[in-house]
């Protein structure tokens, strides 16, 4: 059977630099009926793990370390044996919120996983965190863009560990060069496709946000 992608919306807060905000994110399973990895266990574990049903979780992904992306992997990874993947540029913010226990696995880019006889290819994407990735599953036609890419334009970068020139690149080198049907499915937020943003990216850089 198809790898096939399903979706909840989980609610928590995120934390950097001193403030705190209530946020919805989304969680992605990519799998089938045997086995599944998640993509931003995000603030439930309880609600991933139902989703999950009788399945294999075969890892957790991580788009980038900030809380409210990683606050439900130590929780899903225990409970299920499976492992965290990581960037290592991003072990900055892991440690802000886990500074006793490192992620299992780093991710590098062009790295491939397969999940269900799906491959998903890592991009690296530094701009909103330093060790930021989207993954790209052509067979599928979709890329998880995380926080780097959403319907509009370019991820935050008004924290720490962000830039808006890196995230540019990042965009304009790693996604707008997919195939413009290729769905984008965000950390937060309603999805887009890449020729939706690609004629916005002088706008986005006019803005300088």
């Amino acid at each position: 059977m198809a790898a096939r992608i399903e979706h909840l919306v989980t609610s928590g807060t995120f934390s950097l630099d001193g403030g705190t905000w209530e946020v919805d994110n989304n969680v992605w399973i990519v799998g089938d009926d045997e086995e599944a990895v998640v993509i931003d266990a995000a603030h439930d574990a309880d609600a991933i793990l139902a989703a999950l049903g009788e399945r294999r979780l075969r890892a957790v992904l991580c788009t980038h370390a900030h809380d409210d992306h990683i606050d439900a992997a130590p929780a899903l990874a225990s409970r299920t044996g499976a492992m965290i993947h990581l960037h290592p540029d991003d072990l900055p913010l892991w440690k802000l919120t886990y500074p006793g226990s490192p992620p299992d696995r780093e991710l590098t880019d062009g790295q491939v996983l397969t999940i269900a006889g799906t491959d998903l290819t890592v991009l690296h994407t530094p701009g909103h965190a330093p060790g930021a990735v989207c993954f790209h599953a052509p067979d599928l036609g979709v890329v998880f863009s995380g926080d780097t890419l959403f319907k509009g334009g370019p991820g935050a970068t008004g924290r720490s560990f962000s830039d808006f020139p890196t995230i540019v690149e990042s965009i304009r080198k790693r996604l707008l060069n997919l195939p413009p049907q290729t769905k984008v499915l965000t950390g937060h937020g309603d999805p887009t496709t890449i020729g939706d943003e690609a004629p916005h990216l002088e706008e986005w850089i006019a803005r300088g946000h």
